[in-house]
């Protein structure tokens, strides 16, 4: 998770409007300008002035780098997809089950939400050599 190294200060989640605009970025993989952006907003309209608010509060949280020596703007990401998931896991798990996995696996299955199928998938996977 990005951090602010003078402080250390812990990052905010990403909202359901920044997390669409970072998996966008993350797809991509490369640096983006607002209107390719813009163009790829799948789940609702936006207006550009609308983008380039969430944009600039993306770059001061941290997510974003926007590169202004070019023509048109230049985001790129300051964090991989897979390092956000990773933290944003574990904040879920500290927060809504006491940092136990046990607990979210019991709880997830208890409310149906985890099949049989998934449960044996999970076994597989904590069997397999690799997974270390």
């Amino acid at each position: 998770m990005p951090h602010d190294s003078a402080n250390n200060k812990k990052k905010p989640m990403l909202g359901e409007a920044e997390w669409e605009i970072m998996s966008i970025i993350w797809k991509e993989g490369r640096p983006l300008t607002s209107n390719f952006i813009l163009d790829n907003l799948a789940s609702r309209a936006w207006a550009l002035s609308t983008l380039m608010t969430v944009l600039a509060r993306l770059c001061k949280k941290g997510f974003l780098r926007c590169d202004r020596t070019t023509r048109a703007n230049q985001y790129s990401a300051l964090i991989s997809g897979e390092e956000y998931r990773e933290w944003e896991g574990r904040e879920f798990l500290k927060r809504s089950y006491d940092s136990s996995i046990a607990n979210m696996v019991s709880g997830l299955t208890k409310s149906g939400v985890i099949s049989d199928e998934d449960i044996e998938e999970l076994r597989n996977i904590l069997r397999d050599d690799s997974f270390e």
